[in-house]
């Protein structure tokens, strides 16, 4: 993952992230890794509720904001707050994407993508990794 200059609120060593973290959990989310497409918790979701960071829990997008857009990961047009995210410049893989990774602790989670036709308030696709998420459902009354 490429490193910053950046002072995030939650800081971990690599050893308590490594703690912290199962260890597919940290290729993806410390190491900027990829889960396989398709395959991920989140892909095919509908329940209602936030999406949180699997690292520190910092809230991320809302069900809301997430779409179908077939590519194997969860989509979502746009994340919870302006500044719920940062993108950076990636390079890597021979080609220029922009990451998205968590404001409050640094970790990888996806990448976003514009201009690719859907039909969203934002036209930006926020593919994101399954595995960097997790999802608080919405309460609401039981039948």
């Amino acid at each position: 993952m490429k490193p910053t200059s950046r002072e995030y609120p939650v800081t971990k060593s690599e050893t308590e992230w490594r703690e912290a973290l199962s260890p597919a959990e940290y290729d993806v989310l410390r190491q900027a890794g990829t889960e396989r497409p398709f395959v991920g918790e989140y892909t095919d979701t509908t329940t209602e509720g936030v999406y949180s960071c699997r690292a520190c829990g910092a809230e991320l997008f809302r069900s809301d904001t997430k779409f179908e857009s077939h590519c194997g990961w969860p989509s979502f047009f746009s994340p919870l707050a302006g500044d719920a995210v940062e993108l950076i410049e990636d390079r890597s893989m021979f080609m220029k994407r922009i990451e998205v990774r968590c404001s409050s602790c640094g970790s990888h989670l996806g990448h976003v993508f514009e201009g690719e036709g859907y039909d969203t308030p934002t036209d930006q696709r926020y593919c994101i990794n399954s595995i960097s998420l997790r999802l608080e459902p919405a309460s609401g009354p039981t039948a």
